[in-house]
């Protein structure tokens, strides 16, 4: 009995070695096998070409600038909003009335040469009207009819008697008067040339300060443009006018701008 069993380990002995031997050889083939992956994937190029290598290729050194330039130039142009208030007992009548005189500012305005597809009503409402007393429940007063008009003067001599026509005709309200630019395509692109001269100034200066050679642009994009500046605002025609004649009105210069953004590469 105890013969057999040291018989049975002695024979057992071979068999775990044998394990660790085939063990031990699959990862020395694995090994070796990833070891030359990256040779047979070389080999693999078409017609037997050299491996194929992959850099990173690095951005170019680059200047990223902004610049404007700006054209101050006179109007040629107005546009000039006024309204019609009116208030009576009831609506229909608010509403009468003042049809009945912005007809009159119609008439008004074609008697001062104003053409009609330079007239456009810009608001019209009709609101009820209260009176509000303390402790008390809103009490009824009438309603209030408004109708705003605007409108376009080509002939910057006629603005203010344009004003004091529809005033006396009527209009008891004036809410604005702007000053514009019938074409501004000629101050514009003199705006440009002006902000590509600023641009590239610029570019110049920061490549000598940084001891570069300044290469051609790679980029170019524009941004503003003109834009009518806002109306200025009057609470009351009656402010606007002038006891000693017509409505003085000055209209100054309008300034047009254009901003500009470059890329600019540099040499290394």
């Amino acid at each position: 009995m105890i013969r057999s069993k040291a018989t049975a380990r002695v024979c057992a002995a071979p068999a775990l070695s044998n394990r660790v031997l085939m063990l031990g050889g699959a990862m020395m083939a694995t090994a070796a096998l990833f070891a030359a992956a990256p040779a047979a994937h070389a080999q693999s190029q078409p017609s037997g070409g050299a491996p194929m290598m992959m850099h990173a290729v690095a951005a170019p050194p680059a200047l990223n600038l902004s610049a404007y330039g700006e054209v101050r130039t006179a109007p040629d142009m107005a546009t000039i909003s006024f309204g019609v208030v009116t208030e009576a007992t009831t609506a229909a009548e608010a509403m009468q009335l003042n049809a009945t005189r912005m007809n009159q500012v119609m008439a008004a305005l074609r008697r001062a040469g104003i053409e009609a597809r330079d007239v456009q009503t810009s608001g019209l409402n009709l609101s009820a009207q209260y009176d509000y007393i303390q402790n008390e429940p809103p009490r009824l007063r009438g309603y209030q009819a408004s109708n705003q008009v605007t409108v376009i003067i080509n002939d910057l001599t006629k603005v203010g008697t344009t004003a004091d026509a529809v005033v006396a005709a009527g209009v008891n309200q004036i809410n604005g008067i702007g000053f514009g630019l019938k074409d501004p395509s000629a101050a514009e692109n003199q705006a440009r040339q002006i902000a590509v001269r600023n641009l590239q100034a610029k570019a110049a200066l920061y490549a000598q300060a940084l001891g570069v050679e300044l290469a051609g642009i790679r980029s170019l994009s524009e941004g503003g443009g003109y834009a009518p500046p806002p109306q200025l605002m009057f609470a009351r025609a009656e402010m606007a006018m002038d006891s000693g004649g017509s409505t003085p009105v000055a209209a100054g210069q309008l300034t047009v701008r254009i901003d500009i953004t470059g890329v600019y590469d540099l040499g290394r």
